[in-house]
């Protein structure tokens, strides 16, 4: 089982919480840190010191760290044209020296989007942009170079494009798509995916969502067993109630909600819970989302505790 580590730095944290979380997370073994693609904040706190940009952080800890992946779960189709998109995951990708898995969504926080002025589309709409962003990334970059590239879509034009620059990784880095859409969704993942991710899910819901990716993928050809199945859970660990409860209160959350809805508990309970999860949905990697981003010492209880026992 891969573990990597999910921060929501829209939340409340600056480019030195989460370089200090990344260096920590490649020191103690995870397999890759990655953050959120938000502009505002979610639910209580104050959000300070404000947001910061998905693709600028990554670049930055492409620079200083050296093992660990990186990436979003999951950059928003709505803030970006997909060629910017495309050079600015392409450059990242070869400063880390081919580390970054790229996550991209069709965007949805609706608040966030009317309070810095990005235009949010109706859901068909924004579904369309999103598959035609698909296809433009991919071709971008998929371009052999001293070739052009063009497009012309409904909502996209792109004329001889010479698809530069081109990542460090061949022919592209690995796509991670996610959701829970019955239809388009597992349809898009099906034809661009190598990572299928369900966001917060219960074991049945993922299982069946699981099902229709896979069935897509037969629909087209495709073996279902190259997609990796993953999913993000709140994780909250404790060697016993009191340090469980602890960490509980810092993150804003109910101790008992995070026992019966995510990885709450003893070190043992939480090996069991992934156990349940990979037998009943056949995943092989968990994002771990870490909500106090100034508690080291629970990705160390992780990383001594549950990760050696999921080899």
């Amino acid at each position: 089982m891969d573990l990597r580590i999910f921060t929501e730095p829209q939340q409340g944290a600056g480019y030195d919480d989460l370089l200090r979380v990344a260096k920590a997370a490649e020191d103690l073994g995870y397999g890759a840190f990655f953050r959120s693609d938000h502009f505002l904040k979610m639910g209580s706190g104050s959000g300070l010191p404000g947001p910061t940009d998905a693709w600028v952080t990554l670049a930055g800890l492409a620079r200083e760290t050296s093992t660990i992946r990186l990436g979003t779960l999951v950059s928003s189709a709505t803030f970006r044209h997909p060629s910017v998109l495309a050079i600015s995951v392409a450059q990242v990708d070869q400063m880390s020296g081919g580390r970054v898995d790229f996550g991209l969504g069709s965007g949805w926080f609706d608040a966030e989007h009317e309070a810095y002025g990005i235009p949010l589309q109706p859901l068909r709409e924004r579904f369309d942009r999103y598959a035609e962003q698909l296809e433009i990334i991919t071709g971008l970059w998929d371009t052999p170079e001293g070739e052009t590239y063009s497009f012309a879509g409904e909502h996209y034009t792109l004329t001889d494009s010479p698809g530069l620059p081109k990542p460090a990784q061949r022919p592209h880095p690995p796509i991670v798509i996610g959701g829970s859409g019955k239809k388009r969704t597992p349809a898009l993942a099906a034809r661009y995916a190598n990572e299928f991710n369900i966001p917060a899910a219960n074991l049945d819901t993922a299982a069946e969502q699981f099902e229709r990716v896979a069935a897509a993928c037969r629909e087209i050809g495709r073996d279902p067993a190259e997609l990796t199945r993953s999913v993000w859970l709140t994780v909250c660990a404790g060697r016993d109630d009191a340090e469980i409860g602890r960490r509980a209160e810092a993150m804003g959350r109910d101790a008992r909600q995070l026992r019966d809805g995510a990885l709450g508990g003893t070190p043992a309970q939480i090996v069991d819970t992934i156990g349940t999860w990979a037998e009943r949905t056949g995943i092989t990697r968990i994002y771990l989302q870490v909500l106090d981003l100034s508690d080291i010492d629970h990705l160390e209880l992780i990383a001594s505790e549950v990760a050696p026992q999921l080899r």
